[in-house]
């Protein structure tokens, strides 16, 4: 018949997984986020900022050392002279007079003080390198989240897969039946026929699910960085365990404490001061030492010594204070704004995550409030299904009545699912924004 070829083919695309089943690796949610933080390219991407930040942390950069240059040098003049003697008008000439100079030396400059501006250098490039790190913390985050979005959404999907093929199993069961009577006069056509198409579109549906669960197994190996993007695997969870123990005093606390975009912004706070301050530092004076030791030779060709040697030591220091450079008090003004708006951005941020902690704490407490009704709906559904198919076996209820009982089953199912991974996805958000995101790594 064609409702058994279409179930068999639809049943035969899960051949290929079910043969190689021994063959494919696992996946806990632990496992998948181990691999993700190991491989990740925007992971690594951010890391390597961090390490980029993390060397220009030196003394160096920020210009505490000196400067030490190596210099040698040739120079040479090639000369026609002609002298008149104004007393007797005498000339004399010469021609091709090569004189030469040899030079080399070693010159040392160290800026001693320069009005705290080394000192905020310094400071600036150590909080650029906490900020690094943050930064680093933030991606790792974002990442584990997006991980057990995703690992979670696999879950959900093979588990609606399972529920389908429930469905498609009930919808032939139903076909078999209808067909055995209408054989024999039970039934009429527009039964056989209602059924048929009742079957066929659960076998579509449950065709367009395997799409979906293979969407979602892409996108996990992409987010593992595995090689192959089209990777099969395992993965032992048959159920979304929801935690239903978090509190809300607790996440707002550790929100305040050590949520990653809070601090990323008391490190921007931290740096507009400093940059405050690097406009304030010339306000001050400056000392400089400048130290060298060099050695020059002069070849003369016709003067009256022939060649002169220097060989020494030179040192010195340089007192100095920027009188007016025409841009520091507007660079002062601005850089208060900076201060100003570090500030406001921080409180901005406060303020938000304080409504978003809200809002998915409000979601989180409905949906497990709907998980706990839902459930007691898909037992109550169970029940009325089964009703339903002893009163349709005995002939004494309507195929159309039977289908309904069979959708009731099938959106209860549909919707405790649904209620769970939502429920899920605002625990993933909770732990994010509170810090404790890296939990799922125990």
């Amino acid at each position: 018949m064609k409702y058994r070829n279409l179930f068999i083919s639809a049943l035969c695309m899960l051949l290929p997984i079910g043969a190689a089943a021994q063959t494919m690796p696992q996946y806990t949610l632990k496992s998948c986020l181990e691999q993700g933080l190991q491989n990740n390219y925007s992971l690594h991407i951010t890391r390597n900022e961090a390490q980029i930040s993390k060397n220009n942390a030196t003394w160096a950069n920020a210009g505490y050392l000196p400067t030490l240059n190596l210099s040698a040098g040739y120079n040479g003049t090639l000369q026609d002279t002609e002298t008149t003697l104004r007393a007797t008008g005498e000339k004399t000439k010469t021609e091709g007079v090569l004189d030469q100079t040899l030079d080399a030396g070693i010159d040392l400059s160290w800026t001693l003080f320069d009005g705290f501006n080394i000192t905020a250098n310094h400071q600036r490039l150590q909080e650029l390198k906490r900020q690094g790190e943050t930064n680093t913390r933030i991606a790792i985050e974002d990442l584990i989240a997006g991980i057990a979005a995703e690992y979670y959404n696999y879950v959900q999907q093979k588990i609606r897969l399972k529920n389908f093929r429930y469905a498609v199993s009930l919808s032939k069961e139903r076909l078999r039946i209808v067909e055995a009577r209408y054989q024999i006069g039970s039934f009429s056509r527009l039964d056989y026929q209602q059924a048929k198409v009742d079957f066929n579109a659960d076998s579509a549906q449950y065709i367009k699910q395997q799409e979906a669960l293979h969407t979602s197994r892409i996108q996990l190996n992409e987010l593992m960085a595995n090689a192959d993007v089209d990777q099969a695997f395992l993965i032992p969870d048959t159920l979304i365990d929801v935690d239903a123990t978090l509190n809300l005093t607790e996440l707002w606390d550790a929100t305040m404490q050590v949520n990653a975009n809070l601090l990323k912004a008391e490190q921007n706070s931290t740096l507009a001061r400093l940059d405050y301050k690097k406009v304030c530092s010339r306000d001050y004076p400056y000392l400089k030492l400048n130290a060298g030791y060099g050695y020059t030779q002069n070849r003369y060709e016709i003067n009256a010594n022939s060649r002169r040697t220097v060989l020494g030591a030179n040192f010195g220091l340089t007192l100095g204070f920027k009188l007016f450079d025409g841009n520091r008090n507007r660079e002062r003004k601005n850089a208060r704004i900076a201060i100003e708006n570090a500030r406001l951005e921080r409180e901005q941020l406060e303020q938000a995550l304080r409504a978003d902690l809200s809002n998915l704490w409000q979601a989180y407490r409905n949906n497990l409030e709907m998980l706990h009704l839902e459930r007691q709906n898909l037992v109550a559904a169970k029940d009325n299904h089964e009703i339903a198919r002893e009163r349709y076996m005995l002939g004494d209820l309507s195929g159309v009545e039977m289908r309904e009982a069979q959708k009731s089953l099938l959106d209860a199912e549909e919707r405790i699912l649904a209620a769970e991974y939502d429920t899920k996805l605002c625990e993933i958000s909770l732990l994010q924004i509170s810090g404790k995101i890296t939990k799922y790594l125990e």
